[in-house]
C-alpha cells in the first residue's frame, strides 16, 4: 500500500517530523511539531512567483493565439489542442524543474497531487461553499455597481466562433482543475506558505486565481469578474489548507466548470 506524501514521525529524530514525498524521505524537518495536524508542506517563494509568471504568460498568449486562428476555422479538436499546450504546458514544465530545483524531485508530492476516496464526498462539499461565496459576491458585485462580464457571456454572441468558445470550455472541464488546481493551490499556496501566515496566503493565491482569467476583451468587465473568482479561489485555498492536498478541490473545480459547459452547450445562459 502506499503512504500517501505528507509529514510523519521521523524515524530519525526523535519527537521530531519528516516529510515524506509518496516515495523518498526527504530532508525536510521539523524538531518541535505543533500539537495537532503536521505543519501544511512548504515551497520556497520564487517557486510561487515562476508558477504565476509562467501561467499568466501562457493563458495570455494562448488566449490571442486561439482568438487569431479561429479565424481559420479549424476544428475544433485542434483548437482545443492549441488552447491546452500554449495555455497550460509552460506551467507544467516549470512545475517539474521547480520540483527538481527547489522542491521533493516529486511533481505530485509538491502539488499536492493526491486523493483518497473520500474525496468523492468532500469535492461537491467544496463545491458547494465555492457556490456561496459566489452568491456573496454577486451579491456585493450588484450593489456595489461593479462592471461584471461572464466568461461565458461569447456562447451567446451570435458573432462569436462557437467551435472557439466550445474548445476552451471543454479544455476548461478537463485540464483546468487539474493545471490550476496544482499551480494555486499547490506551488502559488506552498510558496506563499513559506512567508506568511495562512490567511495572507490563502488570500493572495485566491486574488491571483480570479486575476490568472483577465482577458483584454471584457474591458472593465473583468473587475467584477475577477472578484467573484477570487472568492472561488479562497474557498478552493482554505480547502487544500484543510486537506493538505488537491484531490477535493479538483474535484470541486470540475463541478464547477461542467456546470458552466452544460450551461454554454445547453443555451441556457441568457446574456444580459
Amino acid at each position: 500500500m502506499t503512504v500517501p506524501a505528507g509529514w510523519y514521525t521521523d524515524p530519525w529524530v526523535p519527537q521530531g517530523v519528516r516529510y515524506w514525498d509518496g516515495a523518498v524521505w526527504t530532508l525536510d524537518v521539523a524538531r518541535k511539531p505543533p500539537p495537532g495536524k503536521p505543519p501544511h508542506p512548504e515551497l520556497p517563494l520564487v517557486v510561487a512567483v515562476g508558477a504565476v509568471v509562467t501561467i499568466g504568460v501562457s493563458l495570455v498568449a494562448s488566449r490571442f493565439l486561439v482568438s487569431w486562428l479561429s479565424d481559420y476555422r479549424w476544428p475544433v479538436f485542434w483548437y482545443m489542442v492549441v488552447a491546452a499546450t500554449i495555455g497550460y504546458g509552460p506551467v507544467l514544465l516549470f512545475g517539474v524543474w521547480a520540483s527538481r530545483r527547489w522542491g521533493h524531485h516529486s511533481l505530485r508530492a509538491d502539488s499536492g497531487l493526491f486523493f483518497r476516496r473520500t474525496d468523492f464526498g468532500w469535492g461537491p462539499l467544496v463545491w458547494l461553499a465555492c457556490m456561496g461565496s459566489n452568491i456573496v459576491m454577486a451579491v456585493l458585485v450588484t450593489v456595489l455597481h461593479i462592471p461584471f462580464m461572464s466568461n461565458l457571456e461569447p456562447v451567446d454572441n451570435v458573432h462569436a466562433n462557437r467551435g472557439y468558445v466550445i474548445a476552451l470550455l471543454v479544455v476548461g472541464v478537463v485540464v483546468a482543475p487539474v493545471v490550476e488546481e496544482m499551480v494555486f493551490r499547490g506551488y502559488v499556496l506552498r510558496g506563499f506558505l513559506s512567508r506568511m501566515g495562512p490567511v495572507a496566503a490563502v488570500a493572495l493565491q485566491a486574488v491571483l486565481f480570479g486575476m490568472a482569467h483577465f482577458d483584454p476583451v471584457r474591458g472593465t468587465g473583468n473587475i467584477g469578474l475577477i472578484m467573484v473568482l477570487s472568492g472561488v479561489g479562497a474557498v478552493l485555498g482554505g480547502a487544500e489548507y484543510l486537506f493538505r492536498r488537491i484531490g477535493p478541490t479538483m474535484l470541486a473545480h470540475a463541478i464547477i466548470n461542467g456546470l458552466a459547459l452544460t450551461l454554454a452547450l445547453t443555451g441556457w445562459l441568457v446574456q444580459r
